[in-house]
């Protein structure tokens, strides 16, 4: 129905405005650190924060979106995630910045109440492709946050980027009131015995063991990249500016073009074998991103090339993981999502802080290193996975003939 199709739409914008949050920093690190007269160090904390906090409220905030009405949940966070914005924005001191950041990641966790309430409002059979498309405009929000930061940051100043996104955010917020149908809680239980019952499912269901250690593994390998990626691009031999440096994250776009075809991959029964294949794209991603330490022509494309088949690697392996976790436990899905996702983020925040560590005393190659191993970890999951329990519900989410 058209309804339909347009409250999805509205939860894909949301979804890509409130995510997007979290990256403004990312290309910004050379500048904050020159603002803040810090080392680069010290602005990899503030890019780790940002993670941390996020992993906090998944484990402690998403929940509640199967205890509480949904829509007026994601309000509410919406409504502290532009204070925090606006804090930023306005951040006379690192310490501020860093306590900004913290309740940015906090309540920017609203996303992950987004993409369960919209698997929860898909038809049967169609919660890969749904999932897909919120989490397309997720992906287009986190590419474009590294772009709009590049180019505001340059032309008006950083501040503008965070007062800028206090606005899209409460934009959001609104759309988000409009649009939603009210939808009440799926459990009644009290709040501990909430958050206890997430480490029930995690006991309970191995697929959901699996993806979380897949999530965790691919989240690490993005963070790896993006958490340095700054630093390469903004010393010699590149020195490229805010703008340069926000319009080479343009390149990620594949990654979200990558997230409707993983999800109706896994629709049809192909979630074990594209699981394999999504990880082998993410270690053959990191040859030609190491070849791009050499800032040459040939170099610069060669990054370009890595950084494709990176993001096409890791979004294609989130949507997978998703769409297999989502077919589990439809009256916990949100509880699903945070046994999920705090995985995931806090493979991204070892990610960044070993990303950070290797940079400092290995370089870039030490970097691509340490980012081809994540993927290469996956792998050997994935064998042990496919000899262990193949023809039962872990590698796909159903209890059906093993996946195709």
């Amino acid at each position: 129905m058209t309804a339909d199709r347009r409250v999805i739409a509205t939860m894909a914008f949301a979804a890509g405005a409130v995510v997007a949050n979290n990256y403004y920093a990312q290309p910004l690190e050379e500048t904050l650190a020159a603002a803040f007269h810090v080392s680069a160090g010290a602005i990899g904390v503030l890019i780790t924060v940002f993670q941390l906090g996020y992993a906090v409220g998944l484990a402690t905030l998403v929940p509640l979106g199967d205890l509480l009405e949904r829509r007026r949940l994601l309000i509410t966070l919406l409504v502290c995630c532009v204070l925090g914005l606006v804090a930023m924005a306005a951040a006379p001191t690192l310490g501020v910045l860093l306590a900004a950041a913290v309740l940015i990641g906090l309540t920017s966790v609203a996303v992950q109440v987004i993409v369960p309430f919209a698997a929860q409002l898909a038809g049967e059979g169609k919660q890969g492709q749904v999932v897909g498309t919120v989490m397309s405009g997720l992906l287009i929000g986190i590419l474009l946050s590294r772009t709009v930061s590049g180019v505001l940051a340059g032309l008006v100043g950083w501040r503008w980027v965070f007062g800028t996104a206090a606005v899209v955010t409460a934009g959001a917020a609104v759309l988000l009131w409009r649009e939603l149908p009210v939808h009440q809680p799926t459990v009644r239980m009290r709040y501990p015995a909430l958050l206890g019952s997430v480490f029930r499912l995690i006991a309970d269901e191995p697929a959901l063991r699996y993806r979380m250690a897949y999530g965790a593994l691919d989240m690490g390998m993005f963070s790896i990249f993006w958490a340095t990626a700054g630093f390469l691009l903004a010393r010699a031999p590149y020195r490229w500016n805010e703008i340069e440096i926000g319009l080479f994250a343009l390149l990620g776009v594949a990654g979200a073009l990558a997230a409707r075809f993983a999800g109706k991959l896994a629709d049809r029964g192909h979630a074990r074998w594209s699981t394999l294949g999504f990880l082998v794209l993410g270690a053959l991603s990191w040859l030609p991103i190491a070849l791009g330490v050499s800032g040459t022509v040939v170099g610069v494309m060669a990054l370009a090339v890595g950084v494709v088949v990176l993001d096409l690697g890791v979004q294609g392996l989130h949507i997978t993981n998703q769409s297999v976790i989502y077919r589990l436990r439809p009256e916990a899905r949100s509880r699903i999502t945070t046994a999920y996702m705090t995985a995931y983020f806090l493979g991204g925040t070892v990610g960044s802080a070993l990303a950070t560590l290797v940079y400092s005393t290995h370089g870039w190659i030490g970097v691509c290193w340490l980012g081809a191993a994540f993927p290469a970890v996956g792998c050997v999951l994935f064998a042990v996975e496919h000899l262990t329990t193949r023809g039962s519900r872990t590698a796909t989410g159903q209890p059906v003939p093993a996946a195709r």
